[in-house]
């Protein structure tokens, strides 16, 4: 599935939802911009899979800006429409996750 999302954002075929966009402006930790989000898929990693999502199964991508900001990005793949859904962006906190990659408990 990480193939498919970075070769989406590669060819610009991106959707982003209302939700991800308010939140990529409103983020506490400062907003995000589109251009973060696409280098943090490009060298990221899907860290948690979520089959039974509807429409789609989706992921959550952990990755890096160039200027080395954490991203959490949870996206969808439509295979039929070769097209990327972002559902939303975050900056993961600190307190919240290991190494933003595993859960705290």
């Amino acid at each position: 599935m990480l193939k498919e999302i970075q070769e989406s954002f590669r060819s610009e075929k991106l959707l982003y939802t209302k939700h991800a966009k308010d939140e990529m402006e409103a983020e506490e930790f400062g907003e995000i911009k589109e251009k973060e989000v696409a280098e943090a898929v490009l060298n990221g990693k899907i860290i948690e899979i979520y089959p039974d999502d509807e429409p789609y199964p989706s992921c959550l991508i952990y990755g890096r800006t160039s200027d080395n900001r954490p991203l959490h990005i949870v996206c969808a793949y439509s295979s039929e429409s070769d097209l990327v859904i972002i559902i939303t962006v975050y900056q993961p906190d600190p307190d919240r996750w290991i190494d933003f990659e595993r859960r705290k408990i």
